[in-house]
């Protein structure tokens, strides 16, 4: 039930994108960037000294610099170390225990950790919006886009986009600003996203927009 040893893979480039069904723009002004559980437990599956890593912390942090300079809220999601089982729930038969009680694991990668001005949300579940307020805060800043980085693309970055497509949430994918088990699997999350409930974009695209 442990998290598997990741295989060293490029990230996808604009001419690996998906067909899009829908034709949305990014707007900064409807726009916030989540940074989705790039903790170092997660981050630890991977070589770190390499792709798809080293471009996605890269792209990741690009990102909060053109959110920064345009205004654009920016939302972080965490788990919590030494969850208990009912905390977990049916994550523990699937996952394990999940995240150890330890301050270094928990962390997010200092490449693009938190500023003063940002928010961290507690995550539960794959979806970034259960058992939190992601949604009254969106609503709250007027804001209805969401745009998706982070890890593990077929897992939570996926399920968050389907969430907040039901939410009537704008989600953006950015294909080259996530990262999964395997090529293939990273793939498979942006055919769905983009044939079902989100635009799958690049970080060149959504920096143009910003």
């Amino acid at each position: 039930m442990a998290l598997p040893a990741i295989v060293p893979y490029a990230l996808p480039t604009a001419a690996d994108l998906p067909a899009n069904r829908v034709d949305w723009s990014i707007d900064p002004d409807r726009a916030v960037l989540l940074v989705h559980d790039l903790q170092n437990y997660f981050l630890s599956s991977f070589d770190t000294t390499s792709e798809p890593v080293t471009g996605l912390l890269r792209q990741v942090s690009r990102l909060r610099e053109e959110a920064i300079r345009a205004d654009v809220p920016i939302f972080y999601t965490a788990q919590q170390g030494g969850q208990s089982a009912s905390e977990r729930g049916l994550q523990q038969d699937f996952w394990g225990p999940g995240l150890p009680l330890d301050p270094e694991a928990e962390a997010i990668a200092s490449a693009v950790s938190p500023g003063p001005g940002d928010t961290v949300l507690t995550k539960w579940k794959y979806s970034a919006f259960v058992r939190t307020d992601l949604l009254e805060r969106l609503r709250a800043l007027g804001r209805d886009q969401l745009v998706i980085t982070g890890v593990y693309a077929h897992i939570g970055v996926l399920m968050t986009a389907c969430d907040a497509w039901m939410q009537d949430v704008q989600a953006f994918v950015v294909a080259d600003a996530v990262a999964d088990f395997s090529a293939q699997e990273h793939r498979m999350a942006l055919e769905w996203a983009a044939g079902r409930c989100a635009y799958v974009t690049t970080t060149d695209r959504v920096c143009e927009a910003w």
